[in-house]
């Protein structure tokens, strides 16, 4: 395969394309070092992945740019609440799992081992405040206004803002970008209060390991969370409406994938609903029924998590007041510019439709600045990648085998396990698999699906082969250096168009 004649391909979609939308991203505004009065070429409304990234963006292209971002910290859910403290306690937590189970046979033995779960929340906050004061290094390297704040339309090219200060700026703009993301999805009879029931972000912030933890929802990051309080000591139990786990997951992974948690001790009630959770006694009780009706039964629990989606964070914005037209679901409705119905107001990230992610969000930003700034974005929500941080974690991007086969198209498959490559036998870690799917007469690689301990930084290579439209033997016969993880998907993929060889 002709790697220039890709590249050119490829580019002159690029710059034909007109799809876009978007979907993730922060908050609002408020006054820290620059004045918002005079009017800029682009205010940002919410500083988190998608509008941090628009906002710096913007001001590398010449373009006077203001951000507003109500929490007063920049980085959104994702830094703040989301993507990076839990990570860190996802690997936290794991270290103490290895401690307890894995490091003897490595020979690393000692007395005892025990969980100091203050410090454990230290480093997370650590992380956490050093990441959300390196944006405000970028703006203002970049020379971007910052207004931090809460702010609302008074025009399609003005924005009040009541400032963290008490007080209030207007902050005037020729074009405005929605950027204010997502919050937690709630339940009828639910009220959160971010101690016994919590959303993940007081799952981020307990101060006690509970004994029986109940997460409601089996998505992401409600795994995530689950993974890290029961490798501390909870009994974890995912209660999830529909009939599996993850549902946007390839089903034959999705399998492999449940019983790597159920080995870790996580119970799974699926297709049952949660009708009520009673808070009156030192125990929460909460009621279940079948979700196709039925008998109710009984669960108790020390801590519930509710994990059951996100919605577009959209409320006081003014929306209503200029004109801009939202779907049932809340989302702001835009065209292949990013553009909403009202001249010069834009949308990103959480708030418009397509996945929920925070990288997502930041190709969002990129590709609408540049739109606004007369050139050409461009983002491929067919090509966005997933990653579930759990441990063995799960990546993949393209199409499931189930979607695969709904489109009607003749295709390989390739499998290997890493119980078959080096390097996971190596560590002790080899619990996993890599799939791949090809279209059959062209063996152009449809998806690739990938779950093994570092799946979230090997899914990139089969990101960039999808971009470009290489075939499995294009992976097949690239050089992987041995030992690696990443050789199990150059095995995958020999077994795709070929024969692999190690297995």
């Amino acid at each position: 395969m002709a790697i220039g004649s890709l590249a050119r391909r490829k580019a002159s979609t690029i710059l034909s394309s007109s799809r876009y939308v978007s979907k993730y991203s922060s908050y609002y505004f408020s006054r820290s070092f620059a004045s918002g009065s005079d009017e800029n070429d682009v205010v940002v409304i919410g500083g988190g992945p998608g509008g941090y990234v628009a906002a710096i963006k913007a001001a590398q292209l010449g373009l006077k740019t203001t951000c507003i971002e109500k929490r007063g910290t920049l980085g959104g859910t994702c830094l703040n609440v989301g993507c990076i403290p839990s990570k860190a306690l996802l690997h936290s937590s794991h270290m103490f799992h290895e401690a307890q189970h894995s490091f003897a046979q490595h020979g690393v033995k000692f007395s005892s081992v025990e969980v100091d779960l203050p410090a454990m929340m230290s480093q997370k906050d650590k992380a956490v405040a050093g990441l959300t004061r390196g944006i405000e290094g970028l703006f203002k390297k970049n020379k971007v206004n910052y207004v931090k704040g809460y702010g609302k339309f008074l025009s399609p090219s003005e924005v009040s803002v009541d400032t963290i200060d008490g007080g209030n700026t207007v902050v005037k703009g020729k074009n405005i970008i929605i950027a204010t993301g997502s919050d937690v999805k709630s339940l009828p009879g639910l009220t959160i209060d971010e101690k016994r029931i919590v959303s993940s972000t007081g799952a981020l912030a307990l101060t006690e390991v509970p004994k029986n933890l109940v997460v409601i929802g089996a998505g992401y990051i409600g795994l995530e969370m689950g993974s890290v309080w029961g490798r501390l000591g909870s009994q974890v139990t995912v209660v999830e409406f529909a009939s599996d786990i993850v549902p946007t997951m390839d089903g034959e992974v999705r399998k492999q994938f449940q019983r790597s948690l159920e080995k870790q001790k996580m119970k799974f009630m699926l297709k049952t609903k949660v009708v009520s959770v009673d808070t009156a006694g030192d125990v929460l009780k909460l009621t279940l029924e079948p979700a196709a009706g039925g008998e109710q039964t009984t669960l108790e629990a020390d801590v519930v998590l509710v994990s059951a989606g996100r919605v577009p964070f959209t409320s006081g914005l003014g929306l209503d007041k200029i004109g801009v037209e939202t779907d049932k679901a809340g989302r702001i409705l835009v065209n292949e510019r990013f553009a909403s119905n009202v001249t010069g107001v834009y949308a990103i990230g959480d708030v418009i439709p397509g996945p929920m992610l925070a990288h997502k969000a930041e190709e969002d930003g990129v590709a609408c600045v540049e739109f606004i700034a007369g050139k050409e974005g461009h983002v491929d929500y067919d090509l966005v990648p997933g990653v579930c941080y759990t441990h063995p974690e799960v990546a993949s991007v393209g199409k499931t085998e189930e979607q695969v086969k709904a489109l009607g198209l003749d295709y390989r498959v390739g499998k290997f396990p890493f119980l078959a490559n080096s390097r996971a036998k190596a560590i002790d870690d080899a619990e996993g698999i890599v799939k791949v799917l090809a279209e059959k007469e062209t063996d152009k690689i449809l998806g690739v699906h990938i779950m093994a301990p570092n799946a979230g930084e090997l899914i990139h290579e089969a990101v960039l082969a999808l971009h470009y439209g290489a075939s499995s033997e294009d992976i097949a016969r690239t050089c992987h250096a041995h030992p690696t993880m990443s050789e199990a998907l150059k095995e995958a993929a020999m077994a795709t168009y070929d024969k692999p060889i190690h297995i």
